[in-house]
């Protein structure tokens, strides 16, 4: 009996919490199907996944929706289109939306959406009355920022005094199938749910010049290399999401190639964006001993020759994506690579990690 009457007024208490949500839309198809989904976690909102509330409906021409039952308190709504009814946001390999959507607030954010920006507050009882206007978040030709960064690295050879911080342009585009921030360009080939596969390539700068430190004189400079290959992201439940990239030397500059696994989860506050993240990094041994390497040819009484083999490094770090307005938005990266001891005891390496940092602020039309 008290099992009864606990589900009885927990049911009693939930509708009483409950509110309503009239939704006018504007700029959606002739016909099609519309999924509305309503949201009261930032950190859900900001990725899309797990709302309170879910309603698939087909187009009618009142252009007027009705969601029911939806917990009172602050909340954001999205509407998608659901072109080709396969029950999901359809996304690009970087996890921009390519279905046509809209956002409470008529908010167009050019990053992962900030719930702050899109709720609206709902009342025990009541009917809340929106507007949403349906857009394409990558319009007709794709979604191009420009701005300004600085990339800063530590350097773990011997004597070098290299770690600075240097400014480049910070110039993006994103489109439903190619992606190209700075030296990395993508290409999606399959997926556009949970998983994507893409193709990748991206430009690998030489690590050093042998004029950055006495103990390197001898070696030459390190080439830069091009790099290509592919790229898989998959979205794991609960806000996880797992990278997993493989690229070699296209023109065997140095020969060899370079891997990574990547997990990584969002947190929102605001308008600030978090993404802490732990990545595995495998290097292969003409890569790495050219990166950490003495070879035979160059060894000296005071540098001995050290051969490595491939290598596998741990890096640790945190992304923030910061929405100023819905136009101006600030990248930062920061991280810090642990190298393995074999690499460590290389003689021209002093120390056994590398602090990487990136900011840039950025326009995005």
């Amino acid at each position: 009996m008290r099992l009864v009457t606990l589900i009885f007024l927990t049911s009693w208490i939930s509708l009483a919490q409950a509110a309503d949500i009239s939704v006018r839309v504007q700029g959606a198809p002739a016909e099609g199907v519309l999924v509305f989904q309503a949201y009261d976690s930032a950190n859900a909102f900001g990725d899309f996944r797990d709302p309170v509330r879910e309603m698939r409906t087909p187009v009618n021409s009142s252009s007027l929706y009705r969601i029911d039952e939806i917990p009172a308190g602050d909340i954001a709504v999205l509407v998608y289109v659901d072109e080709n009814g396969n029950d999901v946001l359809d996304k690009n390999f970087i996890g921009i939306p390519k279905e046509p959507l809209g956002i409470s607030n008529n908010y167009r954010p050019k990053g992962p959406p900030a719930f702050s920006r899109a709720m609206f507050e709902v009342n025990d009882g009541e009917t809340a009355t929106i507007d949403i206007a349906i857009y394409k978040v990558l319009g007709e030709r794709g979604r191009l920022g420009v701005g300004l960064g600085v990339i800063g690295r530590s350097s773990p050879y011997v004597g070098s005094d290299t770690s600075v911080m240097k400014p480049i342009p910070a110039i993006t585009y994103n489109g439903d199938k190619l992606q190209w921030l700075g030296p990395n360009v993508q290409y999606g080939l399959l997926g556009s749910g949970s998983w994507r596969l893409a193709a990748s390539a991206s430009y690998r700068i030489g690590v050093y010049e042998e004029s950055d430190s006495p103990a390197l004189i001898g070696l030459g400079d390190r080439d830069s290399a091009l790099m290509a290959g592919l790229g898989f992201r998959v979205d794991i439940p609960g806000g996880l999401n797992m990278s997993l990239r493989y690229e070699h030397d296209v023109f065997n500059t140095i020969g060899g190639g370079a891997a990574t696994a990547r997990l990584s989860k969002g947190f929102q506050a605001g308008p600030v964006r978090f993404a802490p993240q732990l990545q595995v990094n495998w290097l292969s041994a003409d890569l790495t001993d050219y990166d950490f390497g003495v070879p035979l040819s160059a060894a000296t009484p005071t540098r001995p020759a050290h051969s490595i083999g491939s290598s596998v490094s741990y890096e640790a770090g945190i992304g923030s994506f910061i929405e100023l307005t819905e136009n101006w938005v600030v990248i930062l990266s920061l991280s810090a690579e642990f190298l393995p001891d074999k690499i460590a005891a290389s003689p021209i390496v002093t120390d056994d990690r590398v602090i990487k940092g990136f900011a840039a602020i950025t326009y995005v039309f």
